[in-house]
C-alpha cells in the first residue's frame, strides 16, 4: 500500500469547497455552485442536486503513461499529489492530507465480481439522485461529480484496452464526511472502463489526516505512557520476579498502533459556514433554478426553496 502524507500551507480555503447552512450543504469550485445537497432528517441520507461539472483537476493520463507505470503503479500517487498540490481548483486546503492506495479486496470483501460490486457502489441519478447511507455495511458510495460516460466513448475505449492489459490509471477519490462517501474527483471514465471490462480499478483515496500540531502532542502523550507501562511492568517484576513479563512487547504494540493512528488516523472533512446560511442557500437554488435549470425548481420545491 502506498500512502503519502500531503502538508498543505498558504491555502486558507480550498477552490473546491464544502459550505453548510445547517441540513442544507453547497459544493463549489471558484465560487460556482456544483452540487447542491441536503441532509435528510434522521441523519437517513443525502439528497442531491448537480447543477455544473467541475473543472478536471488533472490532466488528461496518456497510455504512454500507463504502460510507463505499469511495473510501478505507485508513482500514480506521486503524480496525483503533485498535481493536486499545484491546483488551486481542488480540494486542498491548509492541514495535512493523507493520498492512500486502495486495492480491490480492501472493498469488495465479499469477492463478488467487479462490474456487479462497483455498479452498486456508484450513486445513480442525474441531475438529482440520493446518497442512502444504510445500503452498505459502511459508507463505501461513489458520488460522480458528473454523470459517467456510456461504455462506447472514445475515452472509454482507450481506457477498456488499459484494463484489459491491467495498467489503468487510478480513480481519483476525496473522502467527504458531510455526504459520508467518496466523491469522484478524477476517472470517471476509467471506472466506466473497469464496469465495462469486469476488472477492480485501481484506487487512490484522498482525506484529511491528523494535524501536525495535534500529532506532536500525541507523541508526546504516547511515549509517555509508554515508559509509564515499562515502569510498572518493571515494578511488578521486582514484586513477583522474573515470571512477570517485562512489557516491552505489548506496550511497544499499542504505542506502535497509536503512532501509526497519528500519521494516517482519519479526520473529518472540513465545510465553511454559508454566508447568510439557509437565506444564501435558498437564493442560490432560486438564481440557478430561473437561469440556467429549470429543472432545479421541483427538486427544491420539496425543500421550501
Amino acid at each position: 500500500m502506498t500512502e503519502l502524507i500531503l502538508d498543505v500551507r498558504d491555502r486558507p480555503r480550498p477552490g473546491l469547497c464544502l459550505w453548510t447552512a445547517q441540513s442544507r450543504l453547497v459544493l463549489t469550485q471558484g465560487g460556482d455552485p456544483l452540487l447542491l445537497a441536503v441532509v435528510e432528517r434522521g441523519d437517513l441520507g443525502v439528497d442531491f442536486y448537480r447543477t455544473a461539472s467541475p473543472l478536471p483537476l488533472l490532466p488528461p493520463l496518456r497510455a504512454a503513461d500507463a504502460e510507463a507505470y505499469a511495473d510501478r503503479p505507485e508513482r500514480w500517487a506521486h503524480r496525483f499529489a503533485d498535481l493536486l498540490t499545484a491546483d488551486p481548483d481542488g480540494p486542498l486546503h491548509d492541514g495535512r492530507w493523507v493520498l492512500t492506495s486502495a486495492t480491490g479486496p480492501q472493498w469488495n470483501r465479499h469477492g463478488r465480481n467487479p462490474a456487479a460490486f462497483w455498479s452498486e457502489l456508484v450513486v445513480d441519478g442525474h441531475p438529482d439522485g440520493y446518497v442512502d447511507w444504510f445500503v452498505h455495511d459502511g459508507s463505501w458510495e461513489l458520488l460522480p461529480l458528473r454523470p459517467l460516460p456510456e461504455p462506447d466513448d472514445a475515452r472509454v475505449k482507450a481506457y477498456r484496452k488499459q484494463a484489459r492489459a491491467g495498467v489503468l490509471p487510478p480513480l481519483l477519490l476525496w473522502w467527504v464526511s458531510g455526504l459520508d462517501c467518496y466523491v469522484v474527483l478524477d476517472g470517471h471514465a476509467r471506472l466506466t472502463a473497469a464496469l465495462a471490462e469486469d476488472v477492480e480499478p485501481p484506487v487512490l483515496v484522498l482525506r484529511r489526516t491528523v494535524p501536525h500540531d495535534e500529532r506532536e502532542r500525541g507523541e508526546a502523550e504516547a511515549a509517555a505512557r509508554y515508559e509509564a507501562e515499562l515502569a510498572r511492568y518493571s515494578a511488578l517484576m521486582a514484586r513477583h520476579g522474573p515470571a512477570v513479563p517485562d512489557g516491552a512487547e505489548i506496550a511497544g504494540g499499542v504505542l506502535a498502533r497509536r503512532l501509526e493512528e497519528l500519521r494516517t488516523g482519519n479526520r473529518p472533512s472540513w465545510a465553511w459556514p454559508l454566508p447568510g446560511g439557509e437565506r444564501t442557500w435558498h437564493r442560490i437554488v432560486r438564481d440557478l433554478s430561473t437561469s440556467t435549470d429549470t429543472g432545479l425548481r421541483s427538486w427544491a420545491a420539496q425543500w421550501g426553496a
